[in-house]
């Protein structure tokens, strides 16, 4: 259950769930045979124009998430709110489990969390690779994560993320384009393929160093490694990456950290901006 403040004179809930929301026509069926909606305790008509400022309370039941929780959550919470939350998502970490014995993922840390402050749903709304860190954002109800994940294919959740590349990228700024899809000789690898998924990603170069740049990236799709794809296919891959072709380095490991989330909460009417340490 959550309360919603109609931010604009005239609304229905019909239009809120259809239009504003947009879910699915399944979930809105639910939620009208269910009763869902209501003010100060009194159920309304869903074609009832409503004033700016009205207060709506959403009541529906929430499935429990089938992630196991660890037995403390090891992973800082940096925002959250009654719709959703962002962690920061150490490196090495997955985000969610491939199997029923990976159970120290980030999202068995985030049903740790949950759990102990009263809840029982939490859904990733996009995933990071293991060896990237930073801000991961997760639905705390079946809405948010219907929201969110519209948001995602929309493109309106903007995702920036900072890697360390070798060589200095020529020009300051620009626009990958190119088309990821499977390597056929490599499980785990990705490629550059006119056969592939489209994808696209902005950068931007923040600072120069003798034989590496830092730069600033914003996804507009989210293929599996399209960073680390784009930057190798540019002849700049991340420093340390060397699945992707980049010399091997002390740690390891390669410098991709997810640094800012950056949306309008559906539910809250705000822009929200979180960057991480």
């Amino acid at each position: 259950m959550f309360q919603y403040t109609i931010a604009e004179q005239g609304v229905t809930v019909d239009e809120l769930l259809r239009d504003q929301w947009r879910l699915g026509k399944k979930t809105v069926h639910e939620l009208r045979m269910a009763k869902a909606i209501s003010v100060d305790g009194e159920l309304i008509q869903w074609k009832t124009p409503l004033d700016q400022g009205t207060v709506i309370t959403v009541a529906f039941d929430v499935p429990a998430s089938s992630y196991k929780p660890t037995n403390e959550c090891l992973i800082d919470v940096v925002y959250e709110d009654d719709h959703c939350l962002i962690i920061s998502k150490p490196k090495g970490m997955s985000t969610h489990p491939n199997d029923e014995r990976d159970t120290h993922t980030a999202m068995n840390h985030v049903m740790a969390h949950v759990q102990a402050n009263g809840g029982v749903y939490a859904e990733h709304v996009h995933r990071l690779d293991k060896g990237t860190e930073g801000l991961l954002l997760v639905a705390k109800h079946p809405l948010a994560k219907s929201v969110m994940d519209r948001m995602i294919e929309e493109k309106s959740i903007i995702r920036t993320y900072q890697a360390e590349v070798q060589g200095n990228i020529r020009g300051e700024s620009g626009t990958l384009t190119e088309k990821i899809g499977k390597d056929r000789h490599h499980a785990n690898r990705r490629v550059v393929s006119e056969t592939g998924q489209h994808a696209v990603t902005h950068f931007e170069v923040i600072n120069r160093y003798k034989g590496t740049c830092v730069v600033n990236l914003v996804l507009e799709t989210g293929r599996t490694h399209q960073i680390r794809v784009h930057l190798a296919y540019l002849g700049h891959p991340i420093v340390g990456d060397t699945l992707y072709g980049a010399r091997e380095t002390k740690e390891g490991t390669y410098q991709l950290h997810a640094i800012q989330l950056e949306f309008d909460h559906p539910f809250l009417n705000e822009r929200i901006t979180v960057k991480d340490a």
